[in-house]
């Protein structure tokens, strides 16, 4: 069932637009800090960004099962959430890291190789994933399902992959965190 109108000139531009300021947003909140009284530890927004994580990779694998199960409005229902959940993740995430110094890893051994593999790959894929993402949910929300299919079957993968992955490289940096 269609949900909004086609408009791809629109989309194309608010999609390209919404990735393109995420990843200058990113890139320049790794240089500029902004000071910052939340009133609170701000280390909780990392928990509070792998906790969402989580809740987005369980979302994704529910989704996946609703479409394969023909439960196309619990899917989509699912699916949107599931975005929401990451809408909030780059929340905290950038809340955090334009008001906090980076935690350097401070395993030692074979450890910070995996542990490096694991955070670029994740930064890697979170770094292009996001307008695919957008493209996909279009292509749902228009009614355009064989569109909207040829892209989740790979978008899907890396979308779980770079949530599952958010929180591994949370669990394995929070030690490190400044007490």
């Amino acid at each position: 069932m269609k949900i909004i109108a086609k408009n791809d000139k629109l989309a194309n531009g608010l999609i390209l637009t919404l990735s393109s300021v995420v990843f200058i947003l990113v890139v320049v909140m790794r240089k500029y800090k902004l000071d910052i009284d939340f009133g609170f530890d701000k280390h909780v927004f990392p928990a509070i960004s792998a906790f969402l994580n989580s809740v987005v990779a369980i979302l994704l694998v529910l989704g996946l099962w609703f479409v394969k199960q023909r439960k196309l409005e619990l899917h989509k229902s699912t699916m949107l959430a599931a975005l929401g959940c990451s809408i909030l993740f780059l929340l905290t995430y950038v809340l955090y890291h334009l008001t906090s110094q980076e935690t350097p890893y401070g395993g030692t051994g074979a450890i910070v190789i995996v542990y490096y593999i694991i955070l670029f790959s994740h930064i890697a894929l979170a770094g292009v994933i996001l307008p695919f993402i957008l493209f996909a949910v279009y292509r749902g929300l228009t009614g355009e399902y064989d569109r909207h299919k040829k892209l989740t079957k790979w978008v899907w993968p890396i979308w779980f992959y770079v949530s599952v992955t958010g929180v591994i490289v949370y669990f394995m940096i929070a030690p490190y965190y400044p007490a």
